[in-house]
C-alpha cells in the first residue's frame, strides 16, 4: 500500500471514530448565585452545586410536597391551583380551585397553600379562600379537616408540620383575606400558632403579627417560626414534652435588608441546619443561629422542601419551581 492510500485509511478510521463519539453534552446555564458565608457552608452545599429551574410560568407558587409517584406538588396561590410538576419539568394541574371558589378580585391569595403528607397516602392543604385546613384522599377528594378554633373561623392557615408523636402545628397569618387584618371578614383577634393532638385544638403563639413558615429540629427540643412582617425575624422556642413551646427568642433579625422578601417557608436537615427562605434568597443557618450562606435565587423565594433522593432542595419562587442538589439529606417528614 503506498503513502497516499495508507493516509486515506488512516483518515477514513478518524472520521469513523470522530463520527460515532457522542456530542460533548452542552453546559447548562448558570442561574442565580451562592453566597458562602462560613466554611461549614461547603459540607452542606458544595462548590460544584447549581441552581436550576424546573417549570415557569405560573403566577405565585408556594407549599411545595414531594409525592411517592416521582413528582412535587405545589400551590399556584393566585391562579387558585394545586399543580404538580415532575423533576424533568413537565407540570399539569392536580386541583382547580384548590383554594376553594372565590369571588375575591384578581391578584387575591385565594389558593391552596402549604401542605404535608398525611396518613394513607392523603395530604392535607391549607386553603385561603375557604380558610381551612382539608385532607386530600389518593382520588383528591377534599374533606375538611380543621376550620375553626373556639368556634371562630381561621383567618388562612398558611402552612404546617408534624411532630413524631402525630401532633399537627400550623400557622394563621390573615394573607388570605383581601385587606388582612382589617377586612371585616376576620373573626379571630390575633394571628396565631396552633397546635392540634388528639382532638384538641390550642393556641400555642399568639403574638406574632405575621407567623409564617414553621419547622423543627430533628431532635424535637427546638421549635421555628417565621415572622414575615412588618418586623422581619425568625423565632425559636423551646419545646416541652406535651408539645407545648416556651422561651420564645428571635435567633435571626433581616429587618434592616435591602431586599423587601420576607421570612416565609422553611424546611431543616438530619443534621439540623436550618433552610429558610428570606430577603433574596434561602437562608441557611446552623441550629445556634449562624448564618451560613445563601441560595439565592433568581426570583424571591416562597418556600422549599425536599425531594428526589431527599438531598434535592426544591424551591417556589414567585412564577418558577427551583431545585439544588445538596450534600445532606433534609430531616425526615413523618408520613411520607
Amino acid at each position: 500500500m503506498n503513502k497516499k492510500i495508507t493516509c486515506i485509511a488512516a483518515t477514513a478510521v478518524l472520521l469513523a471514530g470522530c463520527a460515532s463519539a457522542p456530542p460533548p453534552e452542552p453546559a447548562k446555564p448558570t442561574i442565580g448565585s451562592i453566597v458562602r458565608l462560613d466554611p461549614a457552608f461547603d459540607a452542606l452545599v458544595s462548590k460544584d452545586a447549581q441552581i436550576e429551574k424546573v417549570a415557569g410560568g405560573f403566577s405565585f407558587v408556594e407549599g411545595p410536597l414531594w409525592r411517592p409517584d416521582g413528582r412535587l406538588w405545589f400551590s399556584d396561590l393566585l391562579a387558585n391551583k394545586l399543580r404538580s410538576v415532575t423533576p424533568d419539568g413537565q407540570a399539569t394541574v392536580v386541583i382547580d380551585q384548590s383554594g376553594g371558589p372565590t369571588t375575591a378580585p384578581p391578584g387575591s391569595y385565594v389558593g391552596s397553600n402549604g401542605m404535608i403528607a398525611d396518613k394513607d397516602g392523603a395530604v392535607l392543604v391549607c386553603q385561603h379562600a375557604n380558610r381551612q385546613i382539608v385532607r386530600v384522599d389518593k382520588d383528591l377528594k377534599m374533606t375538611p379537616y380543621l376550620e375553626k378554633f373556639e368556634g371562630k373561623r381561621f383567618n388562612s392557615p398558611n402552612d404546617l408540620v408534624y411532630k413524631s408523636d402525630g401532633s399537627l402545628y400550623f400557622t394563621d397569618p390573615p394573607y388570605g383575606l383581601v385587606k388582612q387584618d382589617d377586612d371585616p371578614a376576620k373573626e379571630l383577634k390575633f394571628n396565631g400558632v396552633f397546635r392540634y393532638a388528639q382532638g384538641k385544638l390550642q393556641a400555642i403563639v399568639k403574638d406574632l403579627s405575621r407567623p409564617n413558615g414553621l419547622a423543627f429540629s430533628p431532635d424535637e427540643k427546638v421549635f421555628y417560626v417565621a415572622n414575615s412582617g412588618p418586623k422581619r425575624f425568625w423565632m425559636r422556642y423551646d419545646v416541652a414534652a406535651d408539645g407545648s413551646v416556651s422561651n420564645g427568642r428571635v435567633f435571626a433579625d433581616v429587618s434592616d435588608e435591602k431586599e423587601s422578601d420576607v421570612p416565609d417557608g422553611m424546611k431543616v436537615d438530619s443534621l439540623g441546619n436550618i433552610y429558610a427562605s428570606g430577603p433574596g434568597g434561602i437562608w441557611v443557618f446552623s441550629a445556634d443561629g449562624k448564618h451560613l450562606g445563601t441560595i439565592k435565587t433568581p426570583e424571591p423565594p416562597a418556600n422549599c422542601n425536599w425531594g428526589d433522593d431527599g438531598k434535592t432542595l426544591y424551591i417556589t419562587a414567585v412564577t418558577s419551581v427551583y431545585q439544588i442538589k445538596l450534600a445532606v439529606a433534609g430531616a425526615k417528614a413523618l408520613y411520607r
